[in-house]
């Protein structure tokens, strides 16, 4: 608890692509905010490499705000690898991470530090509503709830990692040294004293997000394969119950055949569907063993997280 006095400074990560309408904005309102608390503080953002104004923009800001400090990536390193970068360069007692599209409330911050200071390691904000769409919703409340029965350990659902973490939980997640980190599940593996915060969600103000169904479906997996080893199980089981019933069709086809010889066909059909059932299976596990030994390949290449372009306001950070 020895980082909860009364000089502790907080770090405020928040990473960013293309979010030139919204940079400023989040800026003002994290700082009214923390202008209202007793700490140091700095801003980091991170910069994905964008193809608008939001560098030049954050440029201007981190020139008259020391407490800004901004990494720009030589090029795109994705929605993994960039914001986790982010979170090992924060100095602070505790990190606070923040998107920048404004769906994570930074009024919600001296809550967050409150229960930091009473002693939580891990401060979760929990979505308890969202003003997105409520069929995406929903649904991610059901992937949630999915990742969570076959995780090995208790995982968060509704969590997307906007919370505050002390210091000890980000060295912790650092030494697990994974080169394409599931951060969400990270925490969930850290295991110390934490409290949830349930928030509603709001929708985003300006632009677009930037998350596709690629990059969801890349999150999906990594929460799954990251915490669980039930989908390979799962290719035995069905292994299992495949050659058992087509053992048992087999039988049945005999005894019919001997049965009623002169009457009784075969059929296409019935040989057509179970090839393709069969073979369709057979695709669906070979794409789940494929995430896992891409997951291994990985991790055996340890490529650094961010290749940075620049840096602005770090002088004072001994590298």
């Amino acid at each position: 608890m020895n980082s909860r006095r009364p000089d502790s400074k907080l770090s405020i990560v928040t990473a960013c692509y293309n979010e030139e309408a919204n940079v400023e904005l989040l800026y003002s309102r994290v700082r009214a905010v923390m202008e209202t608390m007793p700490y140091a503080y700095e801003h980091i953002f991170i910069d994905n490499s964008s193809a608008d104004a939001t560098v030049s923009i954050l440029k201007r800001i981190a020139a008259v705000d020391a407490n800004v400090r901004i990494i720009v990536n030589a090029r795109n390193f994705g929605h993994i690898r960039s914001p986790i970068h982010a979170l090992f360069q924060a100095t602070g007692d505790a990190v606070i991470s923040i998107v920048a599209d404004l769906q994570d409330p930074p009024e919600l911050i001296p809550t967050l530090v409150r229960n930091w200071e009473e002693g939580a390691f891990m401060v979760l904000c929990i979505k308890r509503a969202s003003e997105e769409n409520s069929l995406v919703f929903w649904l991610r409340k059901q992937y949630y709830k999915v990742a969570e029965r076959l995780s090995s350990i208790e995982t968060f659902q509704n969590f997307t990692g906007f919370g505050l973490y002390d210091r000890r939980v980000m060295d912790i997640v650092k030494s697990f040294g994974d080169p394409y980190p599931y951060f969400r599940g990270m925490i969930a593996e850290v295991g110390l004293p934490f409290v949830k915060i349930p928030y509603d969600q709001p929708s985003r103000k300006f632009g677009i997000t930037k998350n596709n169904w690629y990059t969801l479906y890349d999150l999906g997996m990594l929460g799954i394969i990251n915490h669980s080893r039930v989908p390979l199980r799962l290719a035995v089981f069905a292994g299992f119950i495949g050659a058992a019933g087509s053992f048992s069709i087999a039988m049945i086809y005999l005894v019919l055949k001997l049965v009623f010889w002169n009457t009784f066909s075969f059929g296409l059909a019935p040989m057509l569907i179970g090839v393709f059932f069969i073979a369709s299976l057979q695709l669906v596990f070979l794409g789940i063993l494929g995430e896992y030994v891409g997951a291994i390949y990985t991790q055996v290449q340890k490529r650094p997280y961010v290749a940075e372009l620049e840096r602005v306001n770090f002088e004072d950070i001994k590298a």
